[in-house]
């Protein structure tokens, strides 16, 4: 039996796999020599695949909440105590009283990924909220400003630069983030091989670090202000080199006099690295072939994360490095996107702001509110006060600041429901727990990661396993979820009528847009091309159809269609990026806006700040990941959390001494917002000052079922991080550093 090929749904790389089961029937998954992207690479998630699935503590059945505990149900009940809960709250409050919460596994899965517009849509609440606010509404924020709308996210085309700065970023753990490239640490050893430069800034000399020609420790929160530094230099110096961008680019003189007040010597006692460094790094990043700098979650969740992430684009627009080979570079994703669709260079740029939090007034950002306002949104009293929640795989109340409020003010709700696989810290307290099919019983093509890509690939894979019987696909949870609260009681919409109204409006669309490869085209006629069938792939079909590279429903020859796609197992390689710019351009003016008004102003925030050194003594508190961990849910598989603690706290041996700390030791951590006690690891990866401490831990909270995860437990890094602290340009939550006490924790009593 011929090996089945499929693609690993747990991170950003996309890798290759495939699936064969072993002499006594365990399923094996390895990489895929033939895959087009991955090239046979693969981490030691993708092997864990076999645990994940054949995991007891996986959800099979629905689950309702009875007396205070969960029983399983059939879906009919599930579903009917979804419609009546959900209904009762939105007859009692209105619709805005049910909030909706999407974790990072929706950016994984084709079926959330096309189908949680429907279901926000029937819902009609604007009160949505997301994982893109806990790490990385900085990035779309600033790329919407400047280049048009949230998708305008340049990734570093690390295969062809010569030079590369990473901030805050550890691609040799995360295999890339907003940056989807199999085997980041064989592209990045390929650069070096080649005579390239890698230099990494960051707090702690992570696994990429070991692997840099040079690594400089950093203040956390000063990336912005030794960005800055850069910029002022290749002003300073003459450095500055638009090259064709000079032709549609405007406020590089703003940007001039913004950084006029950021020399190197002013930032150097800031960020912790010293003025001739900088200077140094500006001047070879100017003069290299081709450069890009890279900044990723540690430069998105920080108090200036907006502003690092605007000068990071702004050092590689001014080097001329965006937009060309080995520079920054735009994907041309088969599905489109909002960089193709519309008038070429020109379009409506991005409104933020347009309806606020109940408490604090915070500004939503592409639909969404920041997520650090959701506990205050609930458990605040008044008016407006959230009711109800719907979960969609994710677990707010590991991952986002002080869950401990959170979770506390999701105990009041009057209705909670969870899809997810897992009963894990949130998903225990909802009232119904709907579950999610296994990785390998779904079909996958990455509609959002395809924008990220480091080339332009398209690769489609159909679900491994049959799903078992009475189970459903999570496209048709989404749609009976829709159906559940659309339109009023005793007229709701059948879901399968929801699925051809989806069809049917996007199919409009692309027949509307000029950009499309079906533009003008009969919407009747493309519908009835795609077929009867229902679910993921008939859209799928659509939307590769329409795009870039699509056969336009017959109209170009060798273009590309979903059954092209399936016929290339290993995918379809659609080649290298290439400059997009400017019919790439969403912005009014159709031009680089290079110096966004609110970026400017922003800016003065970190120019009164740049007096502030650390304090003697001082500690702050950063992150970190490990390969084997995938944020909260891979913690319950026993193959990657086995072996050496990885839920330790990362103290300086300076910071050891002063403090009394021992290797092995306990630590009690204490912030605004609440304490830990963690085991202590000394170690000079860290930079003095500074602490560390993974996210994603702290299981075995009564009530959720995480038998191998409890046995592991750690402790949760988000107890500690503050809600009310937000970037305030984006809104996304600071959780990197978090001003903390460390002191000896009391030996526990035996």
């Amino acid at each position: 039996m011929a090996d089945t090929v499929l693609i690993c749904p747990l991170c950003e790389a996309t890798c290759g796999l495939t699936m064969s089961r072993d002499g006594e029937g365990r399923l094996r998954f390895r990489g895929n020599d033939d895959d087009v992207f991955s090239h046979g690479f693969i981490c030691p998630k993708a092997v864990a695949l076999a645990d994940l699935h054949e995991d007891p503590d996986r959800l099979r059945r629905p689950l309702l909440r009875r007396n205070g505990r969960h029983v399983e149900v059939e879906w009919d009940e599930a579903l009917a105590a979804v419609e009546e809960g959900l209904g009762r709250v939105i007859g009692a409050h209105g619709r805005e009283a049910v909030a909706v919460y999407a974790g990072n596994a929706a950016a994984h899965s084709l079926s959330l990924m096309l189908y949680l517009r429907t279901f926000l849509t029937a819902l009609g609440s604007k009160s949505f909220y997301t994982a893109t606010s806990v790490d990385q509404m900085p990035k779309q924020v600033s790329g919407a400003l400047l280049f048009g709308t949230g998708a305008h996210l340049p990734v570093p085309d690390v295969d062809r630069t010569s030079w590369l700065m990473i901030l805050g970023a550890n691609p040799y753990v995360s295999n890339g983030s907003l940056l989807t490239a199999p085997d980041m640490p064989g592209r990045l050893r390929a650069l070096r091989r080649r005579g390239g430069k890698m230099v990494v800034v960051d707090p702690r000399r992570t696994q990429t670090a070991e692997h840099a020609d040079e690594h400089h420790f950093i203040r956390p929160g000063g990336d912005a202000a030794f960005l800055f530094g850069m910029v002022h230099t290749l002003f300073d110096e003459d450095l500055v080199s638009l090259g064709r961008l000079a032709d549609f680019t405007s406020g590089v003189d703003s940007v001039r006099e913004v950084a006029a007040e950021f020399a190197p010597e002013a930032v150097a006692p800031f960020c912790g690295i010293d003025a001739s460094i900088i200077r140094r790094l500006a001047r070879e990043y100017a003069s290299a072939p081709a450069a890009a700098v890279y900044g990723r979650i540690g430069t998105c969740t920080q108090e200036f994360g907006t502003l690092a992430s605007w000068l990071v684009d702004v050092l590689n627009v001014l080097s001329g490095n965006l937009d060309r080979a080995g520079g920054a570079m735009f994907t041309l994703p088969a599905l489109g996107g909002p960089t193709t669709r519309g008038e070429p260079g020109r379009g409506k740029g991005t409104r933020f702001g347009r309806w606020q939090s109940r408490v604090r007034g915070l500004g939503e950002s592409f639909g969404e509110l920041p997520v650090a306002t959701l506990a205050e949104d609930i458990d605040t009293p008044g008016e407006g006060a959230l009711r109800a929640l719907v979960t969609f795989g994710g677990n707010p109340c590991a991952s986002t600041p002080n869950v401990a409020r959170l979770g506390a003010a999701l105990e009041t709700l009057d209705f909670m429901v969870s899809v997810d696989l897992y009963l894990n810290e949130t998903s225990r307290l909802a009232d119904v727990v709907l579950p999610a099919p296994s990785p390998v019983e779904q079909s996958h093509y990455d509609v959002l990661l395809n924008l990220l890509a480091v080339r332009n690939v398209a690769r489609y894979a159909p679900a491994a396993l049959p799903l078992p019987a009475g189970a459903l696909p999570e496209w048709e949870i989404l749609l009976r979820l829709s159906a559940a609260v659309a339109g009023e009681p005793g007229a709701r919409p059948d879901p399968m009528q929801l699925d051809d109204m989806m069809v049917a409006v996007t199919a409009g669309l692309a027949v509307a847009d000029p950009s499309s490869r079906v533009y003008g085209r009969d919407r009747d006629e493309i519908i009835a091309a795609l077929g009867a069938s229902r679910g993921p792939e008939r859209m799928l079909d659509l939307l590769l159809r329409a795009g870039p590279y699509g056969d336009g429903f017959g109209s170009v020859a060798d273009g590309l269609t979903l059954q092209r796609v399936m016929d290339a197992p290993n995918g379809v390689d659609l080649g290298p990026l290439q400059p997009r710019l400017p019919e790439a351009l969403r912005t009014v003016s159709g031009s680089i806006e290079l110096a966004p008004p609110v970026l400017v102003a922003d800016s003065e925030r970190l120019r009164q700040r740049l007096a502030e050194t650390a304090a003697d003594g001082a500690l702050v508190l950063i992150g970190r990941r490990n390969l084997r961990s995938n944020n909260s849910w891979m913690h319950n598989v026993e193959m990657l959390v086995r072996g050496k603690a990885q839920c330790t706290l990362f103290v300086h041996p300076a910071d050891a001494a002063r403090l009394g700390l021992s290797d092995g030791g306990q630590a009690r951590v204490v912030s605004r917002a609440g304490e830990v006690v963690a085991p202590v690891e000394v170690t000079d990866e860290i930079m003095p000052g500074v602490v560390s401490l993974p996210h994603g831990w702290g299981h075995g909270t009564p009530g959720s079922r995480h038998a191998v995860a409890a046995e592991y437990a750690g402790v949760n890094s988000n107890l500690l991080t503050d809600e009310h602290a937000v970037d305030p340009v984006s809104g996304n939550a600071v959780l990197n550093g978090i001003p903390v006490r460390v002191e000896v924790a009391e030996a526990l009593a035996v």
